[in-house]
């Protein structure tokens, strides 16, 4: 393999008889010699010879090449290795350009394989800018490494140009097969975005290697614009039982774009022990993952022992906590479940044949009827139906545990509506599932949609409880592989929980809920994860409008769908992109309205954070507890979970007065007896820093600082601990939580069930008296449903999330609508600011958006109060919350599907007061009824109707009190 090789001057000598047969018998092409020195060559002729010798020591002359097959030898690595030092990390500062050659004559008389030869070279690229034409396109010359243009003829600068400026226009990649003129030989080429794919190279030899093909030469170029080409020149293996090479490079183009999204299959060839083809090795992936996360992990015993014990009842809670954490542990393995796959072969075969008969796209392609397989095998395979199917997989499989696994294979065949697996220009693959198959014991509330999404460098879920739904996407990051194992295990129980409470904070704006959460694998880039993610969702959102793409997928769902993306855990800077990339994909009237949270400036976006449009609501049930018990902020002692750096803690710490007496964030624990200094915590959250940047020299005698890299930290003698050594910063900071006391905690930051019924022993002294009086939970699912009633039985006064957390949820649903009921003009001249400086109109919608979430916050926190209140304590606020949560929800559902939103005077003036009246001002009702959605429109009527009803009548309200609601509703 040759790297940055000078040139060789001058005829090669042919006088040894050694190198005159390496120069005339082996057929090298002459590349090899114009570009490699005499000295390498030399080295190369002796290696070879060496080789020889080794291979006749060991009697065995035929297997004198140290890369057998693509599977057998050292040699086998070496494009992999290829792929890992120059290919998988390629920049535009930092990219190779690739040649390699067969050579046409065997390396032995006794041995018939070729010897094949690679050239990487760094890219030398222009230093002026790539030049484009009046369409916007890339001129192939302005971003060409200087060799490249050296040797490319006429006809391959013409196929790159094009094939550059369609992959400009997308996000997947892009195919093309060529005939070569007198021969029959293929050429594919595959152009794609920088980044993309990893160890692609590599896996494209073991797929072309399958359908008996080899390669007489291949190139690998790549741009300084950041796309890369890759080039096949492709021929039937001699003396095989190869099919014509039009069906054989017809498949190896399909399965390509399958490769591209997972090249690292483990069921593929030459890793698998089975012998799947692309297309089934790829379905047995996804099985995999499916199998993963729903074979029925709890089953009937634990059903039982459930309807047994008492949930309410902290012990008992405890243990059937700890039984389902230890199934889900123990009872499916990655490892198993990947055993029973390799283990019955035959059967993932029949299933990915189950699968195919639905979703392949009607082709007039006979060979397309069945792409599963090689060709030889078209012919023998009968599809089953799912009873024969069912039956047959019953009758081979010797034990539960693997018919259990590949049960769970057809309930994901059946449960499919669609997907892009056979879309050529995926980036990642995606499922459309009906949820219908979620075992109740472990999901009580059915979602009403959910979709599955597999990448080389990820796995995520997107689930929404209603039609209508929004809620953030939030990625999941992991320290360590330990730490990854358990993320995978709870990825779609967190995303569940998530859109579960989204549902029920959602509960007065006309959107449902809806979550999303990706698990990127370690070392993965996020952004990269959550764009493949977007993309493969975009991909069944507007199915067959990828420009230049004929095919469509098969939609058995039959509706159109739209969802609606927010920020959340490490999405916040990423909102624009996929506005941006919505449009760009086709989705011309509800791009705008795609994603919320999306920047001020540049797309007329609300930033959450800007605005403290979160803190808003938190604040108003702070504020009502002071202003309902008679306590006075500046006497408040407060612990704080999320940091300066972050929206929730920034805002926080800015709107209050109170005397903060600890802070956690992700960087540390900084704490002081006395107070943490107001004026420093404003300075911080001003320039939004974490509490690792706390001038130290502020703090009082007892107040300390542990950064989570710190260890061996004393702590000073303190009310909450006395001469403490912190032997580890960031297993102090993981449960610091739970070690300080204070008049109020407000978590605005951290991970789900950080306060469960397994650690709430830690939040009691000796004598039973709990840490905290007041607990306004302003993080998603902080505390477990068990933690908040355990505490609330101990007096202590407790605010749930789906209660208190619903400002930015508020905010991001008139986003949404500013979305919907502007037009594309409207949209730019009144929400996208000019010169950086906002409209009046953007200031005064902000306005309208703050108000309202005030309105909600304060309106939720009386009606709870006042139910509590009247019961005299006999319900937790906790109970009393959810339950009016799911009123309102069960009103506005049966509102939407009601009359009532046909009578056009209570429509008009209940939309009136539900649109902001800045947008009303401004476009007028009648305009606005005609461009908003009918099914939004309902959404919107039933939701204010619902809650305006109820917070003003409370969760008792009788049909008497409605009809008196609903006669004001023209007004």
């Amino acid at each position: 393999m040759g790297r940055h090789a000078p040139s060789f001057e001058g005829k090669y000598t042919k006088s040894p008889t050694k190198s005159t047969g390496f120069y005339t018998n082996l057929g090298i092409d002459d590349t090899y010699f114009r570009n490699e020195s005499q000295a390498v060559i030399c080295v190369h002729i002796i290696a070879l010879f060496g080789a020889k010798v080794l291979a006749y020591t060991k009697h065995d002359p035929s297997k004198l090449s140290p890369g057998i097959t693509t599977t057998e030898g050292p040699g086998a690595a070496c494009e992999s290795r290829i792929d890992t030092l120059f290919l998988d990390n390629s920049k535009p500062n930092n990219a190779y350009r690739l040649e390699t050659f067969r050579s046409a004559g065997s390396i032995s008389a006794t041995a018939s394989q070729q010897l094949r030869y690679y050239f990487i070279n760094k890219c030398v690229f222009p230093d002026t800018p790539a030049t484009k034409d009046a369409e916007g396109r890339t001129n192939i010359n302005s971003v060409s490494d200087k060799g490249f243009l050296e040797k490319a003829s006429e006809n391959t600068l013409e196929i790159y140009q094009k094939i550059m400026w369609s992959v400009e226009q997308r996000y997947g990649p892009v195919m093309e097969v060529f005939e070569v003129e007198g021969s029959r030989e293929r050429r594919l080429v595959i152009g794609y975005k920088m980044g993309g794919t990893t160890t692609f190279f590599s896996a494209l030899s073991n797929l072309y290697h399958f359908y008996s093909l080899y390669s007489a030469r291949k190139y690998v170029e790549q741009f300084s614009n950041g796309i890369t080409i890759i080039s096949l020149y492709l021929n039937p293996v001699p003396n095989s039982n190869a099919p014509p090479i039009e069906h054989s490079i017809f498949q190896v183009m399909k399965e390509a774009s399958l490769l591209f999204c997972l090249p690292e299959n483990p069921f593929f060839l030459p890793k698998a022990p089975g012998t799947h083809a692309v297309q089934e090795a790829t379905y047995a992936y996804c099985g995999w993952i499916f199998a993963q996360h729903f074979c029925n992990r709890l089953g009937p015993a634990y059903l039982q022992l459930k309807n047994v014990l008492d949930e309410n009842d902290p012990a008992h809670a405890e243990v059937l906590n700890n039984i389902k954490r230890r199934f889900r542990e123990e009872t499916f393995t990655r490892e198993s479940i990947e055993q029973v796959i390799h283990t019955h072969s035959e059967l993932i075969r029949l299933l990915y044949v189950n699968s195919a008969m639905v979703h392949y796209p009607a082709s007039d392609h006979a060979t397309e009827l069945m792409p599963t397989l090689s060709y030889q095998r078209l012919q023998t395979i009968q599809p089953l139906s799912d009873e024969e199917l069912y039956d047959k997989i019953r009758r081979t499989v010797p034990n539960k545990h693997s018919l259990q696994v590949l049960e769970s294979f057809l309930i994901f065949n059946k449960h499919i509506l669609k997907t892009n697996f056979y879309q050529p220009t995926k980036v990642a693959l995606s499922f459309r599932l009906d949820p219908g198959f979620l075992p109740e014991v472990e999901y009580p509330k059915k979602p009403f949609a959910m979709f599955f999404v597999i990448g080389n460098e990820f796995r995520g879920f997107h689930i929404r409880f209603r039609d209508v739904a929004r809620g953030g996407i939030r990625i999941v990051m992991s320290r360590n592989k330990e730490m990854y194992s358990i993320n995978q295990r709870m990825l779609f129980d967190e995303n569940y929980n998530l859109a579960s409470t989204q549902s029920l904070k959602n509960k007065d704006i006309p959107e449902g809920g809806a979550k999303g959460t990706i698990l990127p694998s370690i070392g993965a880039t996020p952004r990269l994860c959550f764009e493949k993610y977007v993309d493969a969702i975009v991909d069944l959102l507007i199915p067959g409008k990828t420009p230049g793409i004929k095919e469509t997928l098969v939609d058995l769902y039959e509706k159109p769908e739209l969802l609606f993306f927010g920020p959340d855990e490490g999405t916040a800077d990423m909102m624009d992109w996929a506005a941006l990339h919505a449009r760009d994909r086709g989705a011309e009237t509800w791009w705008k309205s795609f994603t919320t949270g999306k920047s001020a400036e540049t797309l007329g976006g609300v930033p959450h954070d800007t605005y403290g449009m979160t803190s808003l609501s938190i604040r108003q049930y702070v504020l009502g507890i002071y202003k309902q018990l008679g306590l006075k902020e500046k006497e408040i002692t407060k612990v704080q979970m999320g940091g300066p750096d972050g929206d929730l803690g920034s805002n926080k710490i800015l709107v209050s007065s109170d005397k903060t007496v600890a802070i956690i964030d992700g960087s540390g624990v900084l704490a002081d007896p006395a107070g943490l200094d107001r004026e420093e915590l404003v300075c911080l959250a001003k320039k939004r820093l974490t509490v690792t940047h706390f001038d130290r020299t502020r703090l009082s005698k007892d107040g300390y600082l542990v950064k989570i890299e710190e260890r061996g930290v004393k702590l000073p003698s303190t009310l909450f601990k006395s001469g403490e050594i912190v032997l580890d910063g960031t297993d102090f900071r993981n449960g610091a939580h739970l070690r300080f006391k204070a008049d109020l905690f407000v978590p605005c930051g951290g991970r789900p069930e950080a306060v469960n019924i397994s650690n709430m022993a830690a939040l009691f002294d000796s004598e039973g008296k709990p840490h905290f009086k007041y607990i306004v939970e302003g993080a998603n699912l902080f505390l477990t449903q068990q933690a908040r009633l355990f505490l609330e039985k101990r007096k202590v006064v407790v605010f749930k999330d789906s209660s208190t957390n619903k400002g930015g949820v508020t905010s991001s649903s008139l986003e949404v609508l500013a979305g919907l009921a502007l037009s594309t003009e409207e949209y730019v001249d009144l929400m996208i600011f000019k010169d950086g400086k906002p409209s009046e109109f953007y200031k005064s919608y902000v306005k309208d958006i703050q108000e309202k979430i005030t309105e909600n916050a304060a309106a939720e926190f009386h009606c709870l109060w006042k139910e509590h209140t009247r019961l005299q304590g006999a319900k937790p606020r906790t109970t009393i919350s959810d339950e009016l949560s799911s009123t309102l929800n069960n009103l506005q559902a049966e509102l939407e599907s009601s009359d009532l939103f046909e009578d056009v005077p209570s429509r008009n003036g209940v939309m009136r007061r539900a649109i902001p009246k800045t947008l009303v001002e401004k476009i007028g009702l009648e305009t606005l009824l005609k461009r908003l959605p009918e099914a939004y429109q309902r959404a919107l009527f039933s939701s204010w109707v619902a809650s305006h009803f109820l917070y003003k009548y409370g969760v008792n309200a009788s049909s008497v009190d409605f009809f008196h609601f609903a006669r004001d509703l023209s007004k």
